[in-house]
């Protein structure tokens, strides 16, 4: 399971740099193509040292990769970030549905 693969600190960096809608739309951005930062930062309401910020956070919970480009820093999407993003939800999931067709097992019983 990957939940049993992911320690506490990691699964802690994953869900709060997806709690927030800005980071949530660099991710969405970023794997549909390659940004700069300051491509990133020309889209937001916010400065530029605040999208880098929120490019760090991603960074550290591994759903965005960044390199320097001559002068330029890009972000990426990081496919097995996201990965493992999916998985875990995934495995939620699969844990949420156990508990209903259990208890649907228990009222068809009663």
């Amino acid at each position: 399971m990957v939940v049993d693969q992911m320690s506490e600190a990691e699964l802690d960096r994953l869900f709060q740099a997806l709690a927030d809608a800005t980071r949530r739309d660099i991710v969405r951005r970023v794997t549909v193509g390659e940004y700069s930062v300051s491509g990133l930062a020309a889209l937001y309401a916010m400065s530029f040292a605040a999208v880098q910020k929120h490019v760090a956070v991603l960074e550290r919970a591994s759903l965005v990769a960044k390199e320097k480009r001559g002068r330029e820093q890009i972000v990426r999407g990081n496919h097995d970030g996201l990965e493992k993003a999916r998985w875990l939800l995934d495995e939620y999931e699969a844990i949420w549905r156990q508990r209903a067709e259990r208890i649907a097992d228990i009222l068809a019983e009663g």
